[in-house]
Parts: structure tokens; C-alpha cells; sequence
């Protein structure tokens, strides 16, 4: 699946890297080159930001899923029946 971002959120980073190179490595960029780092960025080390993201929303969901857990057993009544 190919990352892909909007006009605007294009227009937006875009800007962002173009302030980067400015800013921080005393560099003018043009438009089309920060658009072409972009989408090299996008294809090449999107994926790595993506799959942490996945895997930290995992971890988030498997702790939510526990302390639900946790909580139904908090509020369960006693009964003869023993669960396994």
C-alpha cells in the first residue's frame, strides 16, 4: 500500500522541508526538489513510521483489551461455577 498524502498535506510538508534545509543546513530548495524528498521519503521511510505506529497502536489496544478484562473480573459475582 503506497503512502499518499492531499494536496494541502503535501503543500504543508513541503513547506516544512523547504524551512529544514533553510533553517538548519543554511540551504535553499526549491518546490519541486522538496516534493521530489518527499515523495522519497514517502516510498522509502514511510513504511518504517507506519509500521511503529501500527505497532504502538497495538500495544495501546492489547493494554485496553486487559484492563477490560480486569474490570469484568472486578465485577464478576461470586458463583459455584469456577472459571478456567
Amino acid at each position: 500500500m503506497k503512502i499518499e498524502f492531499s494536496k494541502d498535506e503535501k503543500d504543508t510538508i513541503t513547506k516544512k522541508i523547504k524551512m529544514y534545509f533553510h533553517e538548519e543546513l543554511d540551504q535553499e530548495l526549491g518546490s519541486f526538489d522538496a516534493q521530489f524528498l518527499l515523495d522519497f521519503f514517502a516510498e522509502e521511510i514511510g513504511p518504517y513510521f507506519y509500521n511503529r505506529g501500527l505497532y504502538d497502536a497495538q500495544a495501546i489496544l492489547e493494554k485496553q483489551v486487559e484492563s477490560i478484562g480486569d474490570a469484568i473480573y472486578e465485577i464478576e459475582k461470586p458463583t459455584n461455577f469456577v472459571r478456567r
